[in-house]
């Protein structure tokens, strides 16, 4: 007869062999979660490799290269990103949220759009992918910006056959103010705009709406070094018009604005550095009889625009 090798017991309690989990078992496990929230299934794994894009990586080097990835967060926020036009690859929207006025529109603005991923994402997740800021259940993944490279601003313009027109930033930080200039060198017809790889704004979703959608058109170039941007600006032709509160000339009468130029804007507090300054082949200020001492770069920018393009016709 054949036997049963496992040990039997009068005691009561879990039997050999049942795990333990008799009684669990009879528990009921509550709603199956969604796909996206099971962990191997396929709608997982492509759920959890689209976030992890969301992950801020350093922007490439090379030939223009790109920027990193970049989360709008919080309802008003991205509703006004997505109605300006900010370039947008995914919409997050959290699990069970409160369905008011702003989130229908974000819905709705990123269905009209198209080519912009919809996501449900647990709270949890959400949490994590924006460091525990309020989200207030929507997060738009902005995807990372392609730069021009400098060189390839002046190029544009000679196969326009026109003279290139083109602005560069020195230490201008605020995106705001890169925004605004973008706006100003498409509305002038300037052939676009540099700035440096370290320590100065880049195209952020701040940067886009100021812009009022130009930066659609408007290249955005990034120097790895300013002044050696300048300098090879400087052997093509290209004359350096740096902006400076005890420039030598004004605005007004400096000749150089008429042919191919590259006009140089500092920080609204320190101004043009010094190796920058040096580079440039005229230092020229804008006349103020106000008595204001200084205009941010925007502003500076768009005054100097339109009289280069005034003298170009």
């Amino acid at each position: 007869m054949a036997t049963n090798n496992r040990r039997m017991s009068g005691k009561k309690g879990a039997q050999v062999g049942s795990g333990g989990q008799r009684r669990k078992g009879l528990e009921g496990k509550g709603p199956t979660p969604p796909a996206e929230m099971r962990k191997g299934h396929k709608k997982n794994r492509v759920a959890n490799a689209k976030a992890k894009q969301t992950v801020r990586r350093p922007a490439p080097r090379g030939r223009g290269g790109k920027s990193s990835s970049e989360l709008v967060v919080g309802r008003n926020p991205v509703v006004e990103a997505l109605r300006e036009g900010v370039p947008a690859s995914t919409l997050y929207v959290q699990q069970f949220i409160d369905n008011d006025e702003r989130v229908r529109e974000a819905l709705q603005l990123a269905a009209d759009r198209g080519g912009i991923n919809l996501m449900e994402a647990p709270r949890p997740e959400l949490d994590r992918m924006t460091n525990g800021l309020n989200h207030q259940g929507l997060v738009l993944q902005v995807p990372p910006y392609e730069y021009a490279h400098p060189e390839d601003l002046a190029a544009a313009a000679y196969d326009e056959g026109a003279d290139p027109l083109i602005v560069a930033l020195d230490g201008v930080t605020d995106p705001r103010n890169l925004g605004a200039v973008v706006r100003s060198v498409s509305a002038f017809g300037g052939h676009g705009v540099v700035v440096p790889e370290r320590r100065a704004a880049g195209m952020t979703a701040g940067a886009w709406k100021t812009s009022a959608g130009t930066a659609a058109r408007t290249p955005v170039a990034r120097a790895t070094n300013l002044t050696r941007a300048l300098e090879a600006y400087k052997k093509e032709g290209i004359a350096i018009v740096g902006l400076a509160a005890d420039g030598e000339a004004e605005i007004g009468q400096l000749a150089a604005l008429d042919g191919p130029v590259v006009i140089v804007v500092g920080s609204e507090g320190k101004g043009l550095s010094r190796l920058v300054g040096e580079t440039c082949d005229f230092r020229v200020r804008i006349p103020m009889p106000g008595g204001a001492e200084s205009l941010n770069a925007g502003v500076a920018a768009g005054i100097v625009l339109y009289e280069a393009a005034r003298r170009r016709g």
